[in-house]
């Protein structure tokens, strides 16, 4: 049971002794119409605080949940960012170096822990195109064309991640991606 389930089960059996107790005491005030406005005063406190109490409780919640999301969508925007700079680097230098390998290596343990499984899957199309260019340690425009190709479709899927599958989007991006990095 969560803690937010035990809190409203102790706060609704609370409220409902307290207000037996106050319905009591209300009944036995009878004779006494001051003594009841006092019960009733107490019993709209105790009730306010409770309702106060939960609902500050449940926004306390909501406002960690989305404080987390920030900081993983904020964790995952630098570490692809980072990872389409360094490939940008890399194209435009015209090689791949050993010391570009290890960074590359670097990158995708950082890329492993933060991405969803399908950024995963094309990460690894990604760094199958990256191998097979540096073979021969330099780039080629036909290897360059293949790592933004492959960059694309891997940026596409970031994409996805980053921004949870937008429903409102009738676009394919995936296919506008490629499609703008063919005509370049």
């Amino acid at each position: 049971m969560k803690n937010s389930s035990k809190y409203l089960l102790v706060s609704i059996v609370t409220f409902l002794v307290g207000y037996a107790f106050l319905r009591q005491a209300y009944i036995d005030t009878a004779d006494l119409p001051f003594a009841q406005e006092i019960v009733l005063l107490v019993l709209g406190t105790i009730a306010t605080i409770a309702i106060t109490a939960a609902l500050l409780n449940k926004q306390s919640e909501v406002e960690l949940e989305k404080e987390q999301r920030v900081k993983i969508f904020d964790l995952k925007s630098e570490t692809y960012f980072g990872l389409i700079d360094f490939i940008e680097q890399v194209i435009i230098q015209g090689e791949i170096n050993p010391k570009d390998l290890i960074k590359l290596e670097f990158l995708t343990h950082k890329i492993s822990t933060i991405a969803n499984p399908a950024v995963l899957e094309e990460y690894s199309n990604f760094i199958q195109v990256v191998k097979d260019s540096s073979k021969d340690k330099k780039i080629s425009a036909l290897e360059s064309d293949e790592l933004s190709l492959s960059l694309a479709r891997l940026c596409g899927t970031i994409r996805y991640d980053l921004i949870a599958n937008d429903s409102n989007c009738s676009l394919d991006i995936q296919q506008l991606i490629e499609s703008n990095i063919d005509k370049i």
